[in-house]
């Protein structure tokens, strides 16, 4: 029996000693160790020091944020959503708004890591269920807007709309100016990704009316011209979107943020557009430019080419070999589309010109495209009376018919007839009155 006593005591105390003190010299013990796994299981064994004194818990801080540096190294996403669970006592020991700041970078070190957006969602959730039952209001509100934000990427937009409109009316209540900014934002992007055109621009006004009334860090303002000239294109508004991305992309290319790189796409798109596509290159070649030069920026300096020489092959060819860049992006692939059916129809409209009847065959053989889709856009376009004509598709011709030119005396004969219609009517109700 004294055995069994004296043998559970042994086990206790080993257990008792398998922490490593809160101190800085663990801390250093850690760093100098011979690589990342062991540097996390000294890190592991600092955090189950059971010490909660200033010192300790200030320790304790720098071993989370070092731990969760070798985490996200080593890819290691579910062990980051695991630290979050385990630090919950922890929470408890230090002031709310350090627990706030833990949490959301530990979050951003699972954003690091790809191929991780089912756990952040599922992580997010979980602490936002934590913070409801904590009653921890401030965190729980930017928890929740960051779910909104991976719920719009995960194009889960039911879910995010139903999210983000509790979030909005009870950050309102609270006043609280710069996360209602993100807040508006992201309505903005998920109403324009449902493209809802009015409630996008309405969500980025009252985006910009909070930002107005306190400061902005660069980046956010950057997001929100970037939003701008993002609803601005697509109101066919080229020259004013174009400035707006000029501005976004100054303010993330000081910040060196990965988004100036979409900020310069979209204002090469914008030239394209306006019939300016000479002007890509200079654009291209200027000092800020030549900072961004990769697969996006050769891609739109392919497409440009491709417009410049009126080529729908060099477009096609742009298209299959930036697909990624191109087809991929769909505020780029929207703009592209439009941009492609003009210039097939100009093509079309140039080449049918001189003919009174043509085989569709040879029309495509012209134009180095599949006969099919010449044909299915020749319908069209006479559908949209962008030529008269009709397809004979038993001969396998186009036939177009001479333009009607109505004389211009008609339109003035009728209007002029309106204009005494009007008079005579006129005079009838004066003589009326009188006559009573």
């Amino acid at each position: 029996m004294m055995f069994f006593l004296q043998k559970e005591v042994t086990m206790s105390s080993s257990m008792q000693s398998s922490y490593l003190p809160a101190t800085t010299e663990s801390i250093a013990k850690a760093q100098e160790a011979k690589d990342a796994s062991e540097s996390i299981s000294i890190l592991y064994r600092v955090l189950e020091d059971p010490s909660s004194s200033a010192d300790a818990l200030r320790v304790k801080e720098l071993a989370i944020t070092n731990l969760t540096n070798y985490l996200t190294k080593e890819n290691r996403g579910e062990d980051l959503r695991n630290l979050l669970t385990q630090l919950r006592p922890f929470f408890a020991l230090i002031p709310k708004a350090k627990t706030a700041k833990i949490v959301r970078s530990i979050i951003d070190a699972v954003a690091k890591i790809p191929g991780t957006s089912e756990l952040q969602i599922s992580l997010c959730k979980e602490m936002v269920e934590w913070t409801r039952a904590e009653k921890r209001t401030f965190l729980r509100q930017r928890v929740e807007a960051r779910l909104a934000a991976l719920l719009l990427e995960n194009q889960e937009y039911t879910e995010a709309l139903t999210l983000l409109s509790g979030l909005i009316k009870e950050v309102r209540r609270l006043d609280d100016k710069l996360l209602l900014v993100d807040i508006d934002l992201l309505e903005s992007k998920l109403h324009f990704s449902l493209r809802n055109l009015p409630k996008a621009k309405a969500s980025l006004t009252a985006a910009r009316t909070a930002a107005n009334a306190i400061y902005v860090p660069p980046s956010q303002q950057g997001t929100i011209d970037l939003q701008s000239g993002i609803l601005h294109a697509e109101e066919k508004d080229y020259k004013t979107a174009y400035s707006y991305f000029f501005e976004a992309f100054e303010a993330f290319s000081s910040l060196e943020d990965p988004k100036a790189i979409f900020s310069l796409k979209y204002m090469l798109l914008c030239k394209i557009m306006v019939n300016q596509a000479d002007d890509v290159a200079g654009i291209i070649s200027s000092k800020a430019g030549l900072k961004y030069l990769g697969p996006d920026v050769d891609a739109m300096k392919a497409v440009a080419d491709a417009y410049s020489k009126r080529s729908l092959k060099y477009f096609e060819t742009a298209l299959r070999d930036y697909k990624s860049q191109l087809e991929e992006d769909p505020i780029v692939h929207r703009h592209l589309s439009s941009l492609y059916d003009t210039l097939l129809e100009q093509n079309l409209c140039r080449l049918i010109e001189p003919y009174s009847r043509v085989e569709i065959a040879h029309v495509a053989e012209m134009i180095e495209l599949p006969i099919s889709h010449v044909e299915k856009k020749l319908s069209q376009m006479i559908l949209d009376k962008k030529f008269a004509g009709t397809l004979d598709q038993g001969a396998g011709c186009l036939i177009i018919f001479e333009d009607t030119k109505t004389e211009e005396i008609f339109p003035a004969t009728l209007e002029t007839i309106t204009n005494v219609g009007k008079v005579v009517d006129s005079l009838y109700m004066r003589s009326a009155k009188i006559m009573a």
